[in-house]
C-alpha cells in the first residue's frame, strides 16, 4: 500500500507566522508540524508507507501559540479558533491509527478541508439517483450533507473509506457541506459552515473528524462499523427475507380499493407465486395523515384483510409523517396541541412529493408526546382490521418547514428528526421497513431504496439497482430492502426485458419486491420469474445467515467483489457485481440486448452457479453466455 493521501486544509483562519515543529512518536506513527512554502503549516503523519498530510494556508492576523498538550498537537490562533490533531494507535487485530482532527472556531468562520482524491478509489458517501460506484466520478457543488429528496439522497451518512485503507468519519456536530469534483477536480472538500438547512442559532462552528489509516480497505471499513457505523441489533422477518413483497404501488399508483386488492391477491395465487405479505400503498386512507380508512374504498377494511389473511397473504399499510392542510380534524387537532414542525418564522407549512398542490406539515418526531400520538394512531388500526406492519415513506429532514425548529440539542439538528422518526416506527417490528436513516445502522429493520425508475441507464435505472446496494451495505446499511422489481414505470412500465434482468439482478439481494407482475408479460416471463423466485427461497438459508454476520461482527449482507480479497486492485472498481456474504458471487446482466459478459471473480476457487464447471479466481471470464433466462453466478468451493 503505497502513496500519498494529501489534504489540503483551507478556512478563513489560517496563519502567517512560523511555529516551532512539535513531534508526536507513537510505534509506526510519526505527526510533526512543520513550516510549509505557502506561508502556513504542514501535519504531516506517517504510517508504514503511508504519508498524509494536512495543509493549512490562508492569512489571518493575531497571535499564534502552538504547543503539546496530552500528547495533542494543538494550534491556537489570535482569532479564537483551535486546531487541534490526535492521534491514537489501534492494537489487536485490526491494528492501525485514528487520528481525530478538530477544529473550533466562531459561528461566522467557515472552515474547509479538501482531500485530493488521488488514485485511489471511494466508497461510502450520500445515496444518489445517479448512483456511481465507485464514488470519485461524483460532482456534488457546495451539497449539504442532510437527509433529503432532491437527489435521492435519503443515506447521507458522513463516511468515505478509499482502497488504500484509510476512512474519514465526521461528527453529527458538523453542520457539514460537501464540494466534490466542482471547485477542484479530483478533490472532495469537506466544509463547516452555519447556513441553510443549519440553524445560526448555532453559537459556535465546529469541523470535527476521524481518520482511519488501516492496512487495507476490508481492515479500515471493519474498524469503521465496530467504532463509528455501529451494526445491527436483529434481522428483519425471515419470510419477507424469504418469500417476495407484493405491492400495489407501481401496477395500481393510488387506485387502490377492495376489488382491486382482492383481484392482485387472487391473481398471485392463480399464478403460483408464493408470498410473504401484500402491500396496499398509497390513498388507502380518508385524506393524506388522517390514517383512517377510505370506506369509499374500503367499506369494510376489516373483511378485505380477513378475505386476504384466508388466501395465506399478511397485510401491510403505507404510510408517512404528514399531514396535509385541510385533512380534518386531524391537521388542526395536531396543530393546537403543537405537534407539527415549525420553522424559525413559526409557520408549520411546508410540501411533500405526493399531492404538491396541497400544503403539508410534518409531524415533530422529535416530541415525546407527538411521537406517541402517532403511534397509538397507527396501533388502534391494527387493532382495528388486523393489519400486520406497515411500509413507512418520508422521513428526510429536507421535508421540514426550513430552518425547523426541534427539540433536543441544536447540534444535532436538523438530522434529528430523521433519527428520531426511523427509531420511533423500527418499535413496530420486524416487517417495518422505512426508507431514510441517518445513524441508525443499528435498528433490526428494513431500508429501502428510494423508488428506481424503470431505465437502462445510471439514470436511476437498472444499473443503480446494484450501485445503490453496494453504497448502502458500505454505509453500515447491510439490511437493504430493493425497490420494485422492474422499476416503478414513472418513465413507461418495463418491458419483458428489463424486467426479467432486473428480477435476475434482486435474486441474490435480501428480499424481493414485485408490484408489476410476470403474468402481463407471457408465459416465459412467468416461467423465469418462479425460477428466480425459488432461486432466492433456496438462498434464504444463506441470506440469512449474512444477515446474522451482520448482527454479530457488522459485515455487509452484499458486499463489493473486493470485499472476499481487499488486495487484489482488479477488484476495486468492480460496480456491477456483487457477493453474497463472502462464498457467492452474482454477476446480472445490466445492459441492454447482452447475451453474455465479463466476469471477474476474486481469488479461490469458484463452481459455476448454474452448472458444475470450475474456475479458478483473480482472473476475468471474458463473454461468459448469459442468455436471458440464465443469471451469472458463482459458489466458492
Amino acid at each position: 500500500m503505497g502513496g500519498a493521501i494529501i489534504f489540503l486544509v483551507t478556512s478563513l483562519i489560517a496563519y502567517a507566522h512560523a511555529v516551532d515543529i512539535k513531534v508526536i512518536d507513537k510505534p509506526e506513527l510519526k505527526i510533526r508540524l512543520e513550516n510549509n512554502p505557502l506561508g502556513g503549516l504542514n501535519v504531516v503523519c506517517d504510517r508504514k508507507s503511508i504519508s498524509t498530510v494536512i495543509s493549512v494556508i490562508g492569512r489571518t492576523t493575531g497571535e499564534i501559540k502552538d504547543f503539546v498538550e496530552d500528547g495533542d498537537v494543538v494550534i491556537q490562533f489570535g482569532n479564537d479558533t483551535t486546531l487541534r490533531v490526535s492521534a491514537d494507535e489501534i492494537a489487536g487485530d485490526k491494528a492501525g491509527h485514528v487520528l481525530t482532527i478538530t477544529w473550533e472556531a466562531p459561528k461566522t468562520t467557515r472552515l474547509e478541508d479538501c482531500v485530493n482524491l488521488g488514485t485511489s478509489h471511494w466508497y461510502g458517501g450520500p445515496e444518489q439517483k445517479r448512483q456511481y460506484w465507485p464514488i470519485e466520478r461524483l460532482v456534488l457543488q457546495d451539497y449539504s450533507y442532510v437527509t433529503k429528496e432532491a437527489d435521492n439522497s435519503a443515506i447521507a451518512e458522513p463516511y468515505w473509506l478509499n482502497s488504500d485503507g484509510i476512512f474519514y468519519y465526521f461528527d453529527k456536530k458538523v453542520p457539514l457541506f460537501i464540494d466534490q469534483n466542482y471547485l477542484e477536480k479530483n478533490a472532495a472538500c469537506f466544509i463547516a459552515e452555519i447556513k441553510p438547512p443549519y440553524s445560526k442559532k448555532r453559537e459556535r462552528n465546529d469541523l470535527v473528524y476521524a481518520v482511519g489509516i488501516f492496512d487495507d480497505v476490508r481492515t479500515a471499513h471493519e474498524y469503521a462499523v465496530e467504532r463509528y457505523l455501529k451494526k445491527p441489533t436483529g434481522i428483519p422477518d425471515e419470510r419477507m427475507i424469504t418469500y417476495p413483497i407484493w405491492s400495489t404501488w407501481a401496477r395500481y399508483k393510488r387506485d387502490v380499493n377492495h376489488d382491486v386488492v382482492l383481484k392482485f391477491a387472487d391473481e398471485i395465487v392463480s399464478n403460483g407465486f408464493p408470498n410473504s405479505q401484500l402491500e396496499i400503498d398509497d390513498l388507502w386512507e380518508v385524506c393524506y395523515g388522517s390514517q383512517t380508512v377510505d370506506e369509499t374504498k374500503f367499506p369494510d377494511m376489516k373483511t378485505t384483510i380477513d378475505m386476504l389473511k384466508a388466501k395465506d397473504f399478511r397485510v401491510t399499510l403505507w404510510t408517512h409523517p404528514f399531514i396535509n392542510k385541510g385533512c380534518e380534524p386531524w391537521y388542526s387537532e395536531a396543530l393546537e396541541k403543537g405537534y407539527l414542525v415549525p420553522s424559525e418564522y413559526n409557520s408549520v407549512e411546508t410540501s411533500w412529493w405526493n399531492d404538491n398542490e396541497t400544503t403539508t406539515a410534518y409531524i415533530d418526531f422529535t416530541q415525546p408526546e407527538a411521537r406517541q400520538w402517532y403511534a397509538n394512531r397507527l396501533r388502534n388500526l391494527q387493532t382495528l382490521y388486523g393489519i400486520d406492519s406497515f411500509k413507512f415513506d418520508g422521513g428526510e429532514s429536507s421535508w421540514t418547514p426550513q430552518i425547523p425548529q426541534l427539540r433536543g440539542d441544536i447540534m444535532d439538528q436538523p438530522g434529528v428528526i430523521t433519527a428520531d422518526y426511523v427509531r420511533d416506527v423500527a418499535l413496530f417490528g420486524p416487517m417495518v421497513e422505512v426508507r431514510t436513516g441517518y445513524r441508525t445502522q443499528d435498528l433490526p429493520i428494513f431500508v429501502r431504496m428510494i423508488d428506481k425508475d424503470s431505465y437502462w441507464t445510471f439514470e436511476n435505472g437498472l444499473p443503480t439497482l446494484i450501485t445503490t446496494l453496494l453504497q448502502m451495505n458500505m454505509n453500515g446499511y447491510p439490511l437493504v430492502l430493493p425497490d420494485m422489481i422492474g422499476g416503478n414505470g414513472y418513465n413507461e412500465p418495463p418491458n419483458k426485458e428489463l424486467f426479467i434482468r432486473w428480477l435476475q439482478a434482486n435474486t441474490f439481494m435480501p428480499s424481493m419486491q414485485f408490484s408489476y407482475v410476470p403474468w402481463d408479460f407471457d408465459n416465459e416471463t412467468i416461467a423465469i420469474s418462479k425460477k428466480y423466485v425459488s432461486l432466492h427461497a433456496q438462498y434464504a438459508p444463506a441470506i440469512i445467515a449474512a444477515c446474522q454476520r451482520a448482527v454479530a461482527a457488522g459485515a455487509p449482507v452484499n458486499p463489493p467483489v473486493w470485499w472476499a480479497d481487499p488486495s487484489d486492485t482488479a477488484a476495486h472498481d468492480i460496480w456491477d457485481q456483487y457477493l453474497l456474504g463472502e462464498d457467492i458471487l452474482v454477476a446480472p446482466v445490466v445492459e441492454h440486448s447482452a447475451r453474455e459478459r465479463d466476469v471477474y471473480l476474486p481469488k479461490g476457487t469458484w463452481r459455476e452457479g448454474e452448472g458444475t464447471k470450475i474456475h479458478q479466481g483473480g482472473d476475468w471470464l471474458r463473454r461468459y453466455p448469459a442468455p436471458l433466462d440464465t443469471l451469472p453466478y458463482f459458489v466458492r468451493v
